[in-house]
């Protein structure tokens, strides 16, 4: 009996070993290019960047200030369009999408983690959360269940009526996490979530993100200069002057 215990455990490691090499890549980029101008000058900002980010990935975009690093993920979330190169995500190459269509698969496809949180003051965090459902034709019940189910999944249930003042920065944060992950995106992107809290909030949204990667597979892209947080990815790719470096 024990060996038939052993077995199936040690069957069910190489099946696991066997599913993360499976993978599948959620994001696809190739030979992507980005310059902005100022005035005549054409400025450099991202050169010919090509990689892969598996299903399930939580990735931290490292760099110095300037590196690209925003640029890169503002690509990728379809908030700014590329000079040249491709970007699909879940097969849909959003490089050639118009922008009402952009519109629409951003709301359905990505969830959005900013620095300062970006929450509507005079509302409380039960709207701010079901902001993005409002695009949505869920009904009222549907909604009320979807916005409740990422508040206890942020640990904020007892903050529903809460308005962005009377609630931490970490909270806020956790409160910009649920909006994010109420609509189930296709990819969540955070540009340096921990930038404005402190160490021990920093950490308990760190810990919460690591969670949705880990218990739910939520495919996170995190821009951060923080290797503390960092550390909380899985991988970690470095960008020096709009060049990846593998």
């Amino acid at each position: 009996m024990k060996s038939f215990y052993v077995t199936k455990i040690l069957f069910s490691m190489l099946l696991y070993l066997f599913m993360e090499n499976k993978r599948q890549p959620i994001v696809e980029i190739r030979n992507l290019s980005k310059s902005y101008r100022r005035g005549t000058q054409v400025i450099p900002v991202l050169e010919n960047i090509s990689f892969d980010i598996p299903e399930g990935e939580f990735l931290a975009l490292m760099g110095p200030s300037g590196s690209g690093k925003s640029t890169l993920l503002n690509l990728i979330a379809g908030i700014d369009k590329t000079d040249s190169g491709t970007i699909k995500i879940g097969g849909i190459d959003v490089t050639t999408l118009t922008e009402s269509e952009l519109a629409r698969w951003r709301a359905a496809n990505v969830g959005f983690i900013f620095q300062f949180y970006n929450l509507i003051p005079v509302l409380t965090a039960f709207e701010n959360v079901e902001l993005p459902l409002l695009l949505t034709g869920l009904s009222r019940k549907d909604r009320c269940e979807h916005v409740s189910t990422a508040l206890q999944m942020v640990g904020l249930e007892d903050r529903i009526d809460h308005y962005p003042s009377q609630l931490s920065g970490g909270q806020q944060q956790r409160v910009a996490i649920a909006r994010a992950i109420v609509t189930d995106p296709t990819i969540l992107v955070a540009d340096e979530p921990t930038g404005d809290l402190d160490g021990k909030s920093a950490g308990e949204v760190l810990s919460l993100l690591s969670n949705l990667n880990q218990s739910f597979g939520k495919t996170i892209i995190m821009v951060t200069h923080d290797p503390h947080a960092a550390e909380k990815s899985h991988l970690i790719r470095r960008l020096e002057k709009g060049i990846l470096n593998t």
